[in-house]
């Protein structure tokens, strides 16, 4: 129970936001700017600069994000919080304080794959945290706003820029392992956020809708949902029942389907996160329960 309530607590939040951002900041020193990979973001000018100039990429990223932080106050308003001001002051804060670390990678592909795991691990705990980390996120924002561009691919085109240029200042392999690196950290992102659990959404259309019912009933004692629907080639109503399952009940509930009615039609699908009785925890008259 106190740690279900200190989830809900808004220092909660912060913990998860330096604790993302520690991990950003990690992966950045340990993965990234050894292997001189410019994954995009701010982190991605901070390394060309680095690779240019010698600058510190921790005083390069703070230098870029000051002008970034005040256009946010300015332009974005209240969606612009103190959380971003901590992401955004902690992960250039975590690569200082780690800038003599000796673990590190200089291979470009374990690089651009460890490294994307780290950072979309790091973006989406302060994701979930309500944060951000600032950087190339509110130039997207500026973009989309001037421009009528939605925000996928604003920060696209913003990413794309800064991979861009890094092709011209290393080489266009490395500009390359950068694009794997970028495509790593987004489905990490949302695999993080989402809290992707080995559930299965079971979709059934069948006109034997009473049979199938108890299949799931007496089988795997799930819960259900119908909807009445029409074939579009047979133009016949029939019932489409959706129930969500666990990883092992579907392996078991496709081998009772296919023996005890093999004319239904089913499709199972991966579900990302369920909320409720009986899968994550869920707040259920007053009490915890899984």
């Amino acid at each position: 129970m106190a740690i279900q309530q200190l989830k809900k607590t808004i220092v909660f939040e912060y913990i998860q936001i330096i604790l993302g951002a520690a991990l950003v900041g990690l992966a950045f020193n340990i993965f990234f700017l050894p292997a001189r990979l410019a994954a995009g973001g701010v982190s991605g000018i901070s390394t060309i600069v680095y690779e240019l100039f010698l600058f510190n990429p921790a005083y390069v990223q703070w230098l870029i994000n000051i002008p970034l932080l005040i256009l946010g106050v300015v332009l974005v308003g209240k969606e612009f919080s103190l959380k971003t001001l901590v992401g955004t002051f902690f992960v250039p804060f975590v690569i200082w304080l780690t800038a003599d670390i000796t673990l590190s990678v200089d291979n470009p592909l374990l690089s651009a794959i460890y490294g994307g795991v780290m950072l979309g691990v790091g973006l989406g705990i302060v994701y979930r945290g309500n944060g951000s980390t600032g950087g190339t996120a509110l130039i997207a924002q500026l973009v989309k706003k001037f421009t009528g561009l939605s925000s996928g691919f604003a920060q696209l085109l913003v990413d794309g820029l800064v991979v861009l240029t890094s092709a011209f200042v290393f080489n266009f392999e490395l500009a390359l392992y950068a694009m794997i690196a970028i495509y790593v950290t987004s489905k990490v992102i949302d695999f993080v956020q989402l809290q992707t659990s080995p559930t299965k959404l079971v979709m059934i259309i069948t006109d034997k809708e009473e049979e199938v019912q108890a299949i799931i009933k007496n089988e795997i004692n799930r819960g259900l949902t119908k909807i009445k629907s029409i074939g579009g080639y047979s133009n016949q109503e029939k019932t489409m029942i959706l129930c969500v399952v666990e990883q092992s009940e579907a392996v078991y509930f496709k081998k009772v389907l296919q023996k005890l009615e093999p004319t239904s039609f089913v499709i199972f699908l991966n579900a990302s996160e369920i909320l409720g009785r009986g899968f994550s925890r869920a707040q259920v008259d007053g009490d915890v329960e899984k």
